[in-house]
C-alpha cells in the first residue's frame, strides 16, 4: 500500500480560500519552462527516494470527440519519439524508463492529449490531474525529495490518497472482465459461424478503437494483431442494407457510424446532428454499415473481453 501520498503544485497553500480553492495569481497551464522543469525534477527526486528507475503505463488514453484540456491537443498527443515502436508502444502495461516517464508527465502537464497513470505496483505512482496538480505516492516518506521539491519552489502537501488512483470499486472497476482466452475465441468462432457476430471493436486506449471484420477465415489473423491488453467488444455483422441503416439516424444527439468501403476497408466516425449530412454522404456508397450509440447505457455489444498478457494472466485493470 502506498502510505505516503503528496499533492505537488506551484500553488502556495496560503493563497487558498476557506474551501481550499486557489485564489492566487499563478496560471493553471504549464509555463513550458522553469516551473514545468521543477515539476519533473520533483518527480525524479521522489522516484530516486523510492529506488525507482522505471514505471509502468496504466490505463492510457487519448482525447475523445470533445477536448477539455486547458491547452489544445497536439499531433501525436505528445507521444512522438517516446517509444521505439511509435505510438503503438503506448499501451497498458508498457514499461518505460524514468526518462520516458518524465516526458509523459511533461506531455500531461501540457495537455498534449495523452494521459495515463504511471506506476510501479505496490511501490510508487505518479498521477497528473487538471490545472497542474501532480500526485506522487510512495511506500517511503521521501524526506529528501520533499526538501528538494520545496527548494524548487513547489508545494508538497500530504494527502490520504491520490484522487486519480485506480478505484476498483468505482466506475472503472465495474463490469465483467472476461479474459480473451482460448475459450473466448472458440465461443466467438461459433457466433461467427451462426451469423450472429461479424464485427470486433478493439479498444486499445481509452477513447481509441480499431474495427475488424470477423469471418471464419480471418478471426485468427485478427487475433494475432490486437494490441496488448486491449478491451474487446463483439458486434453483429454490418448490414448490407445501407439505406435502411441511414434511415435509423436519430433526430439529434451523438451517433457512431461504422462502414466498409468498396475496397474492403473499415471506417468509423463519431458525429452529432450538425454532421449527420456529412456522415450520410460518406456512408451512402458503402458496401455495408452500422450505426451504434456512443451512450454507455445504450451501447450494448454481444459480449466483451480483455486480452490477457502473453503468459495468459489477465493483468489489465480496466473493464469493458
Amino acid at each position: 500500500m502506498l502510505t505516503h501520498v503528496y499533492r505537488v503544485t506551484k500553488y502556495d497553500p496560503a493563497d487558498r480560500d476557506e474551501h481550499g480553492r486557489y485564489v492566487g495569481a499563478e496560471d493553471c497551464v504549464s509555463d513550458h519552462g522553469e516551473v514545468e522543469a521543477a515539476y519533473l525534477q520533483a518527480v525524479a527526486a521522489f522516484a530516486a527516494g523510492t529506488g525507482v528507475d522505471h514505471m509502468d503505463v496504466r490505463e492510457p488514453e487519448v482525447p475523445s470527440l470533445l477536448q477539455f484540456g486547458a491547452e489544445p491537443a497536439v499531433d501525436g498527443f505528445g507521444l512522438e519519439g517516446l517509444f521505439p515502436s511509435g505510438q503503438a508502444g503506448f499501451h497498458d502495461g508498457a514499461r518505460v524508463s524514468l526518462d520516458v516517464a518524465l516526458e509523459l508527465v511533461r506531455a500531461m502537464l501540457r495537455d498534449n492529449g495523452a494521459w495515463c497513470r504511471l506506476e510501479v505496483e505496490d511501490t510508487f505512482a505518479v498521477h497528473v490531474g487538471w490545472d497542474q496538480y501532480l500526485y506522487v505516492s510512495s511506500t517511503r516518506p521521501c524526506e529528501e525529495a520533499l526538501a528538494r521539491t520545496r527548494a524548487l519552489g513547489l508545494f508538497p502537501e500530504r494527502l490520504d490518497a491520490s484522487p486519480y488512483a485506480f478505484d476498483a470499486e468505482g466506475d472503472e472497476g465495474q463490469g465483467i472482465q472476461r479474459p480473451a482466452d482460448d475459450s473466448f475465441w472458440a465461443d466467438l468462432r461459433r457466433e461467427i459461424a451462426g451469423g450472429r457476430a461479424g464485427l470486433l471493436e478493439e479498444m486499445y486506449l481509452y477513447n481509441a478503437s480499431r474495427w475488424h471484420l470477423l469471418t471464419g477465415a480471418t478471426v485468427e489473423a485478427v487475433r494475432a494483431r490486437l494490441a496488448l491488453r486491449a478491451r474487446l467488444a463483439v458486434w453483429p455483422p454490418l448490414s448490407t442494407d445501407v439505406h435502411a441503416v441511414l434511415g435509423g439516424l436519430p433526430a439529434d444527439g451523438l451517433v457512431q457510424g461504422v462502414w466498409q468501403d468498396h475496397d474492403g476497408l473499415l471506417h468509423s466516425a463519431d458525429v452529432d446532428e450538425d454532421h449527420f449530412a456529412e456522415l450520410t454522404a460518406r456512408m451512402s456508397g458503402a458496401r455495408a454499415a452500422a450505426l451504434l450509440s456512443p451512450y454507455a447505457g445504450e451501447r450494448i455489444p454481444l459480449c466483451t473481453a480483455v486480452l490477457p498478457d502473453k503468459d495468459g494472466v489477465l493483468r489489465a485493470r480496466w473493464r469493458p
